[in-house]
């Protein structure tokens, strides 16, 4: 029997899929719990156009992602910081201030989730980081730190 999961089921599926199942544990566990719905010819037009609908989804997130992208590498950003007398500055630059610095300088609105530093930023200079967008999307800012 052919149903479409309402929720992750172990050794079955997740949420969304459609998964063959055999009568007797589609009607004894799976029905009863609401952990899934019987795939009529109806529920398989709407499964089929809910698809498609998260495929388009993808799709423009990952045009959007990549049009974010080709905008970042441009981008140099600028933060001051106090530093002592050997250039070393008074604790670091976290990926909070460099997300604020995109959104200031560039309006760009950028999760600091996203930004991957491969170490924290305790000196002046130039320094690289990677901006991970999703869907497979990523590239390297400059970090411009100063007084």
């Amino acid at each position: 029997m052919k149903v479409i999961l309402q929720q992750d089921v172990p050794n079955q599926g997740k949420k969304g899929e459609l998964v063959n199942v055999s009568d007797g544990y589609a009607r004894n566990y799976l029905f009863p719990r609401k952990l899934a719905f019987e795939a009529s010819a109806g529920a398989l037009r709407a499964y089929e156009q809910e698809e498609k609908a998260k495929k388009d989804k993808q799709v423009k997130d990952r045009e959007k992602a990549r049009a974010a992208a080709e905008r970042l590498k441009t981008c140099t950003v600028k933060i001051h910081a106090k530093a002592g007398t050997q250039g070393r500055l008074f604790g670091a630059v976290t990926g909070q201030e460099i997300a604020d610095a995109l959104k200031e300088q560039f309006g760009l609105d950028v999760d600091r989730h996203k930004l991957v530093l491969e170490e924290h930023i305790k000196t002046y200079g130039v320094h690289p980081v990677k901006v991970k967008l999703g869907h497979e999307v990523s590239t390297m800012i400059q970090v411009e730190v100063g007084e």
